[in-house]
């Protein structure tokens, strides 16, 4: 069964590059029209728009700001209509042991992690509620089961991430609005290849299916939430790690 998102508009955070960049283009290849949002590099933010097509846009927006978030959730709804999906993707890390950990790093990844997540699902979970429908997509991380030494920070705003999912799920599922979690696992992106070949290969060991995953492994999850094939599916937390995490 292939699935159909025509008509339907999609808001990605943090889309430009990585996984977020995958899930924007697998949503518009379904056929939603598709709005980026990012802070970091709008230069890049405005190439992927480009290189998606089918009409997405691009958004400057800091998700940690309330007001930036509500004009840029205003500016969609203007040029694509109402939000169907919502795919909270945009993350931060910044690692360290705890006790050398500073307050900047650890308040830096909360914000953007899981505040920024509570911000836009805020602005978009009105208009879902009115229309009585809308899918909410947050990307967590094993790590946020598991816990990692070294990110303490990261593990605790993905660990709330998934948290969040569940109490907005329970709030919104009377009104058709679904909400759920992906839990990557070890992918394939600019972070991973920037580790030394042998850093991989102990990753590669950790996990059964023998690889790590692609971006695209995410956004096919993703895709799937965000579709009428998960109707009957809210506050999950689908793991997509190649069996790490049993």
């Amino acid at each position: 069964m292939t699935i159909d998102l025509s008509g339907k508009v999609a808001l990605v955070t943090g889309g430009s590059r990585g996984i977020g960049k995958a899930v924007a283009s697998r949503l518009a290849g379904a056929g939603a029209r598709v709005a980026l949002v990012d802070v970091v590099d709008p230069e890049q933010l405005e190439a992927t728009a480009r290189e998606i097509g089918g009409g997405a846009i691009a958004v400057r927006a800091n998700v940690v700001d309330a007001d930036d978030v509500g004009a840029a959730v205003s500016q969609i709804e203007e040029q694509l209509g109402p939000i169907d999906v919502l795919v909270n993707n945009a993350g931060i890390t910044r690692d360290g042991l705890l006790i050398r950990m500073t307050e900047e790093a650890w308040s830096a990844v909360l914000d953007v992690n899981l505040k920024g997540v509570f911000n836009m699902t805020k602005a978009v979970a009105r208009g879902m509620m009115k229309r009585r429908g809308g899918r909410v997509v947050n990307i967590a991380s094993v790590v946020g089961i598991t816990g990692n030494a070294g990110q303490a920070n990261y593990s605790a705003s993905k660990a709330g991430v998934i948290g969040f999912t569940k109490s907005v799920a329970k709030e919104l599922a009377a009104r058709n609005v679904l909400v759920n979690a992906v839990a990557p696992g070890f992918i394939d992106t600019d972070m991973t290849r920037a580790l030394p070949e042998a850093a991989r290969e102990t990753l590669r060991k950790l996990i059964p299916l023998g690889r790590l995953g692609a971006a695209e492994d995410v956004a096919n999850a993703v895709l799937f939430l965000s579709s009428d094939l998960a109707s009957y599916m809210t506050g999950q937390v689908v793991v997509v790690d190649g069996g790490m995490v049993m």
